[in-house]
């Protein structure tokens, strides 16, 4: 592909003045230098830098990820540490390491009490969101599209600063951009998706092959495990993630590309202190509209869509997998497909390999719509025509697994076409190879996990080792145990960090400043520190009085007492267990 004339700078060195920010490249452009006061945001380039820079702190940064504005003050989010991963169609990929929030924040000096309170408030959201995972960028290739679409790519929209060419709902920085276009800044427009990015390179035989996975996860509705279910009314759908396998080998590139995301209706799961909150379907008259606006949107991006809904047909998920069943009926055609899996039952919690039997139903649908193959001069030789978008529940770790094992087989279809494989081989054949790809499908799994529950994939033991095995067992009920914590006591305020980076909550005076909505006495009071202190606390007295029933009638009806106000205490916490949650302040549910 032919280079964009509006080259990025990779590198700049970072002037902190007491009242500015001066960014200078030092990558060897430095035909703009970026100003920003310290006091309002606003940003200017200009030609020099000042002359006088002892009064100035000096460090190095990699780029500057967009700008924020809150209640009073800007911040400026920019990449103070990146790791190069490896490559992609022949450029860098970076891995952003460490963000680092710089405050133009002068102006709270002359606000009130109240708002420096509240703007506190939301820059604690921000810097907890420096934290984010599996963020990655590159300097010259836009890491938004799959190989097929940058092929496809005009050499007008080549042409573009990097930013104009990229795919809207992959880019993870869009909202923060926003003030970096309107100053017409392109050299300093970085995009930037969260995902996951990873390639290796092994022989088999005599031939040398190169693999990535790239994954983009899209930010239209994005956020963690319980507070993210479900799609919108406008279709789009929670955890949806575009995998992209590529394999270079012999000159020739091909891209096999699949999707996962949430089962594509309005549903709820709301933590309630519960192991497994239940499911609750919001709007059911509304399922099949959403459904169908959710399948129209995919197919026009990727042409037929094949659907594999791998959730329990009984128990309680059993009332998802017959909405979803059932609303997916009017639009089922050549194009669109629906098949049921229920993975669990078939499958268990050990005999993966009988996914084959999942594949043997899907693989004409793989055959007639193929992947993305490039010759050796660069000619698309084939294309995918269709995608497969799987899910489970969470769109985790059943999904993981599966699509691991359509990859699979697609890269040794791949693989044979390319002269690598003969036909009556496999890549298991080859142990150094088949190693280094399991952990290169396990490692994705987990990153995606992280980025939505919390914790790395369960049945990750599978992907990365070929078999269950109980140090992966018990990894499992680990995970699963910090996925309680994190759903039940941490993600609430995670969401509204990920809604303000995103811009799906927009912080304005008129109504951050509005008198706070009136709420229940249990609402306003709730507290699971304390809940558990009292339960704690009566437990004890209750265990001291038993002891010393024997000494007396009275240590015995105090002991009794005791028992009572615990088992009270649990009773209302339990019956109460959803204002005892970290819930997210931005975001409205439907209880």
């Amino acid at each position: 592909m032919e280079e964009s004339p509006h080259k990025l700078h990779s590198k700049l060195r970072l002037w902190e003045y007491p009242d500015k920010y001066i960014f200078e490249p030092i990558d060897g452009v430095t035909d703009s230098i970026l100003q920003i006061n310290r006091a309002d945001g606003s940003m200017q380039t200009i030609g020099e830098m000042p002359q006088h820079t002892q009064n100035a702190k000096v460090g190095t940064v990699y780029g500057v990820v967009g700008m924020i504005r809150l209640l009073i003050g800007s911040y400026v989010l920019v990449v103070k540490e990146r790791e190069n991963v490896g490559t992609y169609l022949g450029h860098p990929i970076f891995k952003i390491s460490s963000l680092q929030l710089l405050p133009c924040d002068h102006s709270l000096k002359a606000s009130s009490s109240e708002q420096k309170k509240m703007e506190a408030e939301f820059t604690a959201l921000l810097k907890a969101s420096q934290k984010v995972s599996g963020l990655y960028l590159s300097y010259e290739v836009n890491i938004t599209l799959c190989s097929q679409r940058l092929h496809d790519l005009g050499n007008e929209s080549k042409s573009l600063p990097l930013w104009r060419q990229v795919k809207q709902r992959f880019l993870w920085n869009n909202y923060l951009m926003e003030l970096l276009i309107e100053n017409k800044l392109d050299q300093y427009l970085i995009p930037v998706i969260q995902g996951y990015f990873e390639n290796f390179s092994a022989n088999i035989g005599s031939k040398s092959v190169n693999v990535t996975i790239i994954a983009r996860r899209c930010t239209r509705r994005t956020g963690t495990r319980m507070w993210r279910r479900g799609a919108d009314k406008e279709g789009y759908a929670a955890n949806f993630v575009e995998s992209e396998q590529i394999v270079e080998s012999n000159g020739c590139t091909a891209s096999f590309v699949q999707v996962r995301g949430s089962i594509p209706f309005i549903w709820e799961q709301i933590v309630d202190l519960t192991y497994k909150p239940g499911f609750e379907i919001v709007k059911q008259e509304d399922a099949a509209h959403v459904v169908e606006r959710h399948f129209l949107d995919l197919h026009k991006k990727y042409g037929a869509v094949q659907a594999v809904d791998l959730v329990n047909k009984h128990g309680s998920e059993g009332c998802l997998q017959e909405r979803y069943a059932t609303s997916m009926g009017p639009i089922l055609s050549d194009d669109i497909r629906y098949l049921h899996f229920d993975f669990h039952k078939i499958c268990g919690h050990v005999h993966f390999e009988r996914l084959s039997l999942l594949y043997d139903q899907i693989k004409d649908y793989l055959s007639k719509n193929g992947y993305f193959l490039s010759n050796e001069k660069g000619e698309k030789v084939g294309e995918q025509t269709g995608v497969v978008r799987t899910n489970c529940v969470d769109c985790l770790d059943r999904t993981n697994v599966t699509q691991n094992m359509i990859a699979r087989k697609m890269l040794e279809s791949q693989l044979k076409r390319l002269g690598v494989l003969a036909e009556n081989q496999e890549i298991s054949d080859f142990s150094s190879f088949h190693t280094s790809y399991k952990i290169l499908w396990a490692n994705h799994g987990d990153e995606i996990s992280i980025q939505y529950s919390g914790t790395p994939a369960l049945k990750g033991d599978f992907t990365r080792f070929g078999k269950r095995t109980y140090q992966g067992i018990a990894k499992d009920g680990w995970y699963a145990l910090a996925r309680y914590y994190f759903n039940n006591f941490a993600d609430g305020t995670k969401q509204d960090g990920i809604d303000l980076l995103q811009g799906h909550y927009i912080v304005s005076v008129s109504r951050e400043m509005a008198p706070p909505t009136k709420r229940g006495l249990v609402e306003t009071y709730a507290s699971f520190r304390v809940a558990f202190a009292l339960i704690f606390i009566s437990f004890l007295f209750a265990f001291m009085s038993l002891r010393q029933a024997r000494n007396g009638t009275r240590h015995l009806l105090e002991s009794i007492a005791w028992t009572g106000l615990t088992l009270g205490i649990t009773a209302f916490v339990k019956a109460h267990g959803r204002h005892f949650t970290n819930r997210p302040r931005f975001l409205t549910t439907h209880y």
